[in-house]
């Protein structure tokens, strides 16, 4: 084997984490393509069922912290079925720009078909894009939001980067994100919860126990809230601070591109 051969075998032995699985680097992204193929269809619906609705206050802080205003332009990053973008759209009115964008095609033809449906047009675009390599101009965003998504990002650290280029000077890097909780006990009835509530309710509402179950590993698996932060900052994120809600069972980072 030659040593170029032996090269790229080596990089083709590299493995990461999916859900608590190690799986070749490459494949990662068609397995969490797979799992959000699977769910989008019930994603509305098990999330409220997932967080007793409480996912719709997270997302309101971040709105509300956001600092968004008319004329923005906003990405939305792993956006989903919407609902940040759609707040968004209406923020920054017929001057601004709103992307809603997701690797998952499932996932951005429902939020294409939702927002549509609410009379959302216009000021909104959607493009399937991959965190890690975004298709957008240098210095573009005044913000730019990822709720829920980065834990399934096979190179953190290459996106945050991506991010980076993309926002204005003075742009701002919003991920609300499941994190670690920081209340004495929670850790105990959170892990009960995951491991046995959320599949059996995978399994009943959306008929898939797997791909919830590898929900609740990747939360395992994410960065905690001080990792995410230094991670962020390595990136040249700069005012980067955190909020944890629910007892740290979901945080919000904010970075800024000074």
């Amino acid at each position: 084997m030659s040593k170029n051969e032996q090269t790229d075998h080596q990089v083709k032995q590299k493995t990461t984490h999916f859900g608590y699985q190690q799986v070749p680097v490459e494949e990662k992204s068609n397995k969490v393509a797979d799992v959000f193929h699977s769910v989008a269809d019930k994603y509305d619906i098990m999330n409220d069922l997932m967080s007793g609705g409480v996912h719709r206050l997270w997302k309101k802080y971040t709105i509300e912290h956001s600092g968004a205003k008319r004329g923005d332009y906003i990405l939305d990053l792993a956006g989903g079925t919407g609902d940040l973008a759609a707040r968004f759209a209406r923020i920054v009115g017929s001057g601004g720009k709103v992307i809603l964008s997701d690797i998952n095609e499932s996932m951005l033809e429902n939020g294409r078909k939702r927002l549509t449906d609410k009379g959302i047009v216009g000021n909104i675009d959607y493009v399937l894009a991959d965190a890690q390599d975004l298709p957008f101009p240098d210095n573009y965003f005044n913000i730019v939001t990822m709720a829920f998504g980065l834990r399934n990002v096979t190179d953190k650290d290459a996106a945050l980067q991506s991010i980076f280029r993309t926002l204005k000077p003075g742009g701002k890097l919003m991920v609300l994100e499941f994190s670690k909780p920081v209340l004495p006990g929670l850790n105990i009835l959170y892990d009960q919860y995951s491991f046995k509530l959320l599949p059996l309710m995978g399994k009943l509402i959306a008929n898939d126990a797997d791909s919830y179950r590898y929900l609740a590993e990747s939360i395992r698996m994410h960065p905690d809230q001080e990792t995410l932060k230094s991670m962020m900052e390595a990136a040249s994120f700069e005012r980067v601070s955190y909020h944890n809600m629910t007892g740290g069972i979901v945080a919000l980072h904010t970075g800024y591109k000074l």
